[in-house]
C-alpha cells in the first residue's frame, strides 16, 4: 500500500462515499462477529496502543482502519526525537479513548514498511482511515500541534467516513474483540451501498439515480449530497478531450460554457484552487445568465470538495467580491 500525500482538510477524493461505505459495512460485520462471541464490543486502554509488525499490518492496521483511524508512530531505539514523541502519542491515545488507536512501528525491523510509506526520516507519524494513508507529521512537534492534527483527524474520520471509535471500558480485558461505537444502520444505507457500488461498476449514470432517490426522501442526507455531486462531476467529464477542452478553454476566456468544462477537469486532475480561480475570473468576466450558470457551477464544485476546506473558504470570499 502506497500511502498517498493528501491534505486531511482538502483532499478531492472522488472515491470517498465508495470507501465510507465499505468501511461501514467492515465495522457492521465486526460488531456482528463480537456479537456471535457474546463479546461486550469494548476494549481495554491496553489495546489503544499496539506494536505492529510487517506480518500483523494487514489485519492489526488496515482491516482496523475501518472500526477507527489507525496512528502509526514510526519509530527506533537509536531515535533520540523519537523517544521524546512517543510517550506523548501513548498518553494521548488513551486521553482520546478511542477516538483514534496507535500503531508503533519500529523501522528498524520493518524496512519494508518504511520503504511503502516512502518515510525519510523519523519520527514520523501516519494515520490509515477506511483503507487510506494520510500523512500527519514528520520531527519534533509540540503538544499542542498534535492535539490540533489529531483533532483534526479524529473529525475527518467521523464526517467523512462514519468512524466514530472504540468503545473503551476499564475492566475490559486486554486484547479483548473491538467493536466501534457507531449508530445503528441508518434508513438509505442499502440505496447508498447501490450507489456506491454503481461507482465502482462505472454506472454512473445508476449512481446518480441512486443518490437522488435518497435525496428525494431526505434532502439533507449528507452523503446523498457529496456522492451525487461526485458523480454528477464524473459523468460531466466522461468522454471529454482534456486538450481540446484546455485549448477551446485558453482561446476563450470569456466563454463561459468553456470554462466551466474546464473547471470540471481541473478539479477532476485533483487542481482545486485552478478550477475555483478560473470560475471566480470568468464571473468577473461574464453577466447576465451566463454569470449565473458559472456562479451555479462553482457552487455544485464547493460541495464536491466540502464545505469545511479552507480552499473553499478562500473561494467563497473571492466569489462575493467577484460578485459584488
Amino acid at each position: 500500500m502506497q500511502p498517498r500525500n493528501m491534505s486531511m482538510s482538502g483532499v478531492v477524493d472522488l472515491a470517498a462515499v465508495k470507501a465510507a461505505q465499505e468501511a461501514k459495512a467492515k465495522a457492521e460485520q465486526a460488531r456482528a462477529e463480537a456479537a456471535r462471541k457474546g463479546g461486550g464490543g469494548a476494549v481495554s486502554p491496553a489495546d489503544l496502543v499496539i506494536d505492529v509488525d510487517e506480518a500483523g499490518f494487514e489485519q492489526d492496521v488496515l482491516q482496523r482502519s475501518a472500526e477507527v483511524p489507525v496512528v502509526i508512530d514510526f519509530w527506533a531505539e537509536w531515535c533520540q526525537p523519537c523517544k521524546q514523541l512517543s510517550p506523548v502519542l501513548e498518553r494521548l491515545a488513551v486521553e482520546y479513548n478511542g477516538r483514534f488507536v496507535l500503531a508503533k512501528i519500529d523501522v528498524d525491523a520493518n524496512q519494508m514498511l518504511m520503504q511503502q510509506f516512502g518515510i525519510q526520516g523519523i519520527p514520523a507519524v501516519f494515520a490509515v482511515v477506511a483503507g487510506q494513508a494520510l500523512p500527519l507529521f514528520q520531527g519534533a512537534a509540540g503538544e499542542a500541534q498534535i492535539r490540533q492534527t489529531l483533532d483534526q483527524l479524529v473529525t475527518v474520520a467521523e464526517e467523512r467516513f462514519g468512524l466514530t471509535g472504540l468503545t473503551v471500558d476499564p475492566e475490559a480485558e486486554p486484547g479483548g474483540q473491538a467493536a466501534p461505537a457507531q449508530a445503528p444502520a441508518g434508513p438509505y444505507d442499502a440505496l447508498l451501498n447501490a450507489a456506491a457500488q454503481a461507482l465502482d461498476a462505472g454506472d454512473l449514470g445508476g449512481a446518480v439515480q441512486a443518490y437522488r432517490n435518497v435525496l428525494a426522501d431526505d434532502p439533507g442526507n449528507p452523503e446523498a449530497k457529496l456522492g451525487l455531486a461526485q458523480a454528477e462531476l464524473l459523468q460531466r467529464v466522461q468522454g471529454l478531450d482534456p486538450q481540446r477542452v484546455r485549448k477551446e478553454a485558453a482561446e476563450k476566456p470569456a466563454d463561459a460554457q468553456a470554462q466551466i468544462v474546464a473547471a470540471d477537469l481541473d478539479l477532476v486532475g485533483g487542481h482545486v484552487e485552478d478550477a475555483f480561480g478560473r470560475l471566480i475570473d470568468t464571473v468577473r468576466r461574464t453577466a447576465g445568465e451566463d454569470r449565473d450558470a458559472v456562479r451555479l457551477r462553482l457552487l455544485e464544485l464547493f460541495e464536491v470538495v466540502g464545505a469545511d476546506d479552507p480552499r473553499v473558504t478562500a473561494a467563497r470570499r473571492a466569489l462575493a467580491r467577484a460578485l459584488f
